[in-house]
């Protein structure tokens, strides 16, 4: 039963009671403002693609395996979307974060949660025009 939780270890890799990735990756106060940054810009733009019935957040947070990032879509009907991301140390240059294609991450989400609602509204919706 131990084996399932965090504290047995990993036989040959981790001892019990220590943590299995010690090198979680620590960011600078710059290096996070750019993470946030990022995140911030990919939910804008997320907002500017849909109406204003969908609700579009943001959440830039530290895990126990380092900083983590997510931006989630409410549609007004369905399931919400989200998309996140880890960044390593690696992805930034400097303090500032690497583009991470903010634009094809916001038109993603934005396609998920208008299909999210297409999928809701299923084909019993009689169309307004022909």
């Amino acid at each position: 039963m131990n084996g399932n939780t965090p504290y047995a270890g990993t036989p040959g890799v981790t001892e019990a009671g220590h943590r299995a990735n010690a090198d979680v990756p620590e960011l600078s106060p710059e290096q996070k403002e750019s993470l946030r940054d990022s995140v911030a810009a990919i939910a804008a733009r997320t907002r500017d693609f849909l109406p204003d019935e969908y609700v579009v957040g943001s959440q830039v947070a530290d895990d126990s395996d380092g900083p983590r990032a997510q931006v989630a879509v409410q549609p007004p009907v369905g399931h919400p979307v989200s998309a996140g991301f880890q960044p390593d140390i690696d992805d930034f240059d400097g303090d500032d974060l690497v583009s991470h294609e903010e634009s094809e991450v916001a038109r993603g989400l934005a396609a998920s949660a208008a299909l999210q609602v297409k999928q809701a509204m299923g084909d019993d919706i009689t169309p307004t025009a022909r």
